[in-house]
C-alpha cells in the first residue's frame, strides 16, 4: 500500500482558499430576493464581459477575439427582455471561448444555488454580500430534487436525488417530463409557488399512452446540505452471490463533510462489514482535494489498537483495505475527473462508466448587481506537474453506455461496477 504523491493541482482549491473579487452592491438590507433583483441586460452584460476581460486566466482568450464577441453579442443582448433571455445569449457568448468552470448561473436555475452553497459557508464576504438577496443567511430554493437535461427542446429527467421528494413520488432518470401543475416545466418556477402537494405528468416511455400523472410534495433544500442528505440516503449494502458490495453516491465533494460522511461510513456505519465498495462520483459538482484518496491507499499500519489500564482494547481502523470500484460519466466534472486520474494511474481500482467531459481549471464565482453569478476559469489546473485533462477528460478502464430518454430508472453503469466489485472479492 502506498500513498498518491501530492498532485500538481493546488491551484484546483483556488476557489475555496481565496477571498471572491465581488462587485460592490448597493442595496438596502432585508429586502426580499425579488426586489433587490432588479435586471438590466445592458448593465449584466458589461459587467460579465469585464469581468472575463481582466480575470479569465487566458490573457489571449483561448484564441477567441473577446473584444469582437463583445461587440457582437451586445446589441443582441440588449435586446432581450428577461433574464433568462440574457443569460441565455450570454453562456453562448461564453461558450465560444471553450472552457469549463465559465458559466453565468442565474436564480432561474437551481445550480445558482448549489452553486453558492458551494461557496457561500466558507467566505464571510460572500455571505455579507449575498445577504439582501437571501436575509436570512440560508441559500435555499423549493424544489423535488431533480437534475434534467433538455433534449430537443424537451426536458428528461437526468438524475434523481436519492430521498428527495422526487424519488418517494416515483420519478426516474428517463422519464419526460410532461407538465407540472398543468403547465410546462420549469426547474424553479414549478415549484416555487406550489402548495403541499403538485401533480406532475411525466412520460416513461417513447409511447404517449404511457404518461402518468404524479404527486409530488416540493420541499425547500439548504443548498449547503442537500447533497450530504442525499449521500447518506444513496448508502446502502448490496447482496451479491453471498457477497456484499456497499454503494454510495456523492452529488458533491466540494466539502470535508462528504469524505468525513463516507470514512464513517466505511469504518464505523453501515457499510463497515462490506466485502467491496463503489464510490460512484456520477452528477453533481466536483471540489474534493486528492488526498482524499489516501483513504484507499494509506501506508502505515490499518488498525490501530489502543489498550488502556482496564485492558479493554480498542481498534481503530485508518484506511480502507478491500477492493473499491469508481463510477463516473460526463457529468463528473472537475476535482471528481483528478480523483477518476489518479484512481487508475495509482491502481486503486477500476473505474467504470462513461469519458469525463474534461472540465478541469480552476472556478471563481464573481456576483453580479443583480445577484447572478458569473463563474470563471482563472487558473489552469495541470496534474502531476504535465498532465492537463481539460478537454481531455479521463476515459474508464470498463466503458458502459447508457441512453438517457426514456431509460426507466435502469442503471446499467451502477450494475456494472456492482458486478465489477463482487469480482474483486477475494474467496
Amino acid at each position: 500500500m502506498f500513498k498518491i504523491p501530492r498532485l500538481a493541482i493546488a491551484l484546483s482549491l483556488l476557489a475555496f482558499l481565496t477571498p471572491l473579487l465581488i462587485f460592490n452592491l448597493s442595496i438596502g438590507p432585508a429586502a426580499s430576493f425579488r426586489e433587490v433583483s432588479s435586471f438590466n441586460s445592458s448593465t449584466l452584460f458589461d459587467q460579465v464581459w469585464q469581468t472575463i476581460n481582466t480575470q479569465f486566466y487566458d490573457p489571449q482568450f483561448n484564441g477567441v477575439d473577446w473584444q469582437a464577441l463583445g461587440q457582437q453579442y451586445q446589441p443582441q443582448v440588449k435586446q432581450t427582455r428577461t433574464r433568462e433571455e440574457a443569460a441565455a445569449l450570454i453562456n453562448t457568448m461564453l461558450a465560444k471561448l471553450q472552457t469549463s468552470h465559465t458559466r453565468l448561473y442565474i436564480p432561474e436555475e437551481p445550480a445558482y444555488y448549489q452553486l453558492l452553497g458551494i461557496f457561500q459557508p466558507r467566505l464571510p464576504e460572500l455571505q455579507k454580500q449575498l445577504k439582501p438577496f437571501f436575509p436570512e443567511g440560508k441559500i435555499t430554493y423549493r424544489g423535488i430534487g431533480i437534475f434534467t437535461r433538455t433534449l430537443d427542446g424537451v426536458p428528461f429527467v437526468s438524475g434523481v436525488l436519492e430521498g428527495s421528494p422526487a424519488a418517494k413520488a416515483g420519478v426516474r432518470v428517463g422519464d419526460r417530463i410532461v407538465s407540472v401543475a398543468g403547465r410546462p416545466f420549469h426547474p424553479i418556477r414549478s415549484f416555487q409557488n406550489s402548495g403541499d402537494r403538485v401533480e406532475m405528468v411525466i412520460q416513461p416511455t417513447a409511447r404517449e399512452d404511457s404518461r402518468q400523472t404524479l404527486t409530488v410534495t416540493p420541499k425547500l433544500f439548504d443548498a449547503t446540505t442537500m447533497f450530504l442528505e442525499s449521500q447518506l440516503a444513496s448508502t446502502e449494502v448490496i447482496q451479491r452471490q453471498n457477497r456484499r458490495i456497499g454503494y454510495m453516491h456523492l452529488w458533491s465533494y466540494a466539502s470535508d463533510q462528504y469524505q468525513e460522511q463516507l470514512e464513517d461510513e466505511l469504518l464505523y456505519g453501515r457499510l463497515k462489514d462490506v466485502d467491496a465498495f463503489v464510490l460512484d462520483l456520477r452528477g453533481g459538482w466536483g471540489g474534493a482535494s486528492p488526498t482524499v484518496l489516501n483513504f484507499f491507499t494509506g501506508r502505515g499500519p490499518s488498525i490501530t489498537s489502543i489498550v488502556p489500564r482496564q485492558k479493554v482494547r480498542t481498534t481503530t481502523p485508518s484506511h480502507w483495505p478491500k477492493p473499491v470500484v469508481m463510477v463516473v460519466n460526463g457529468e463528473s466534472r472537475s476535482a471528481k475527473e483528478i480523483l477518476a486520474y489518479a484512481f487508475q494511474q495509482y491502481k486503486i481500482g477500476p473505474v467504470v462508466g462513461a469519458k469525463t467531459p474534461g472540465a478541469v481549471v480552476a472556478g471563481r464565482p464573481f456576483l453580479m448587481s443583480d445577484g447572478s453569478v458569473l463563474y470563471v476559469a482563472v487558473a489552469d489546473v495541470l496534474v502531476d506537474q504535465t498532465q492537463r485533462l481539460e478537454g481531455e477528460g479521463v476515459v474508464p478502464d470498463l466503458q458502459v453506455d447508457m441512453t438517457l430518454p426514456y431509460a426507466q430508472g435502469a442503471d446499467p453503469q451502477k450494475e456494472r461496477a456492482i458486478e465489477t466489485a463482487g469480482t474483486l472479492i477475494k474467496a
